[in-house]
């Protein structure tokens, strides 16, 4: 582990650049229809509770990263295994987000470019930033954090001048009932975005103030749910519910329906600046989790030599990980929420969690 520290501020921009990344792109929580908006904020609340649970486990073992201690609580083969498991889905999740940031970028700029080419250009620079270490990450983080909040809030002023929202297309409210909502919330929305977060659970130990690290993994959750949340009422007034759903990037087409008096238009370049700052941060911290995981489980002194081939195989892997982009989202949204994330966020987490616990009164108790 690298003698790297970071502040509460710096570890609050990074978790909320992280939880926005992707998650502004895709038609989120669209299974709720027109309560999309009603499953995003059930689903950042779920997750605040699994966030307890991981900075308890973090609060037994302050100066462990989580591949240490899950050997730890679990013995040397079992944890070996269950971190093992981590780091390929920290490298399968960076997959998923680059294939979505070269789909956006062939969709709406670069149409006859090669998938692989567009990929390859973030990842490199990606391989360039985790190898300075988690200080550069976090900095570059908080220059950048103010142009995306510049861009969002213009953003929004645009759409409310060009009189483009249509609050009836919210209506009618739970038209069929809660269970839809909740079934979205507790299937989707509860583990993507906001439950990807455990994946910070790696950068905890470079905190300088541990103390801070609950209420600033709740703040930085709570802002990024109410984003999405505005996002998701903005894209369904101004698109309607079909249209959202049926759309590979509703909020980018919500910008290009932007026309202020009659010049003011084609604005979505502007915004696929904030939305590529995103990706690349989510990407980011996903690879260096990754590269510090695989050093501490295999005890490599140099972790940063780490960075080129974990990064060139999530290139690779964001290339083959589907044929097409429509099955790349289902297999995000249908499959992967019951083969990945119920498993590793909420089953592995209880489960140390439940055996630190009783180690650990076993301690006091002698």
């Amino acid at each position: 582990m690298e003698k790297s520290k970071i502040s509460a501020s710096q570890l609050f921009i990074l978790m909320v650049l992280f939880e926005l990344g992707s998650s502004l792109l895709v038609p989120l929580a669209m299974d709720a229809k027109q309560d999309a908006w009603l499953a995003i904020l059930l689903g950042m609340i779920g997750s605040l509770v699994l966030f307890l649970i991981y900075h308890k486990l973090y609060s037994y073992y302050p100066d462990l990263l989580p591949m240490e201690y899950m050997q730890k609580i679990l013995g040397k083969v079992i944890g070996t295994v269950i971190a093992f498991a981590y780091i390929l889905y920290f490298m399968y999740d960076a997959s998923r987000i680059l294939r979505d940031f070269g789909e956006m970028l062939l969709t709406f700029a670069y149409p006859d470019t090669p998938l692989f080419i567009a990929n390859a250009l973030l990842i490199l620079v990606i391989i360039y930033m985790v190898r300075s270490g988690i200080e550069v990450i976090a900095r570059s983080a908080e220059l950048l954090f103010i142009l995306v909040y510049i861009l969002a809030v213009a953003g929004f002023i645009l759409i409310v001048s060009s009189g483009l929202i249509d609050f009836t297309n919210l209506q009618p409210v739970l038209e069929e009932g809660m269970l839809p909502v909740l079934k979205t919330a507790f299937t989707q929305t509860l583990y993507f975005p906001f439950a990807e977060a455990i994946v910070f659970t790696m950068i905890f130990p470079y905190l300088n103030n541990p103390k801070k690290a609950k209420v600033t993994m709740l703040c930085a959750t709570g802002l990024s749910g109410i984003n999405l949340v505005i996002t998701m009422i903005i894209n369904v007034s101004v698109l309607g519910v079909d249209l959202t759903a049926r759309s590979q990037f509703p909020l980018l087409s919500t910008v290009q329906s932007i026309q202020v008096a009659d010049f003011l238009e084609r604005l979505d370049v502007f915004f696929m600046i904030a939305l590529v700052i995103g990706i690349f941060f989510k990407i980011s911290v996903l690879l260096y989790a990754a590269v510090i995981g695989t050093a501490s489980l295999f005890r490599i002194a140099s972790p940063s030599r780490l960075s080129y081939p974990l990064g060139i195989a999530v290139l690779f892997l964001s290339i083959t990980i589907a044929s097409n982009y429509q099955e790349h989202i289902r297999e995000g949204l249908k499959i992967t929420i019951f083969v990945l994330h119920i498993p590793l966020f909420v089953l592995v987490p209880l489960l140390l969690l439940l055996v630190a616990f009783l180690k650990n009164r076993k301690k006091k108790r002698e």
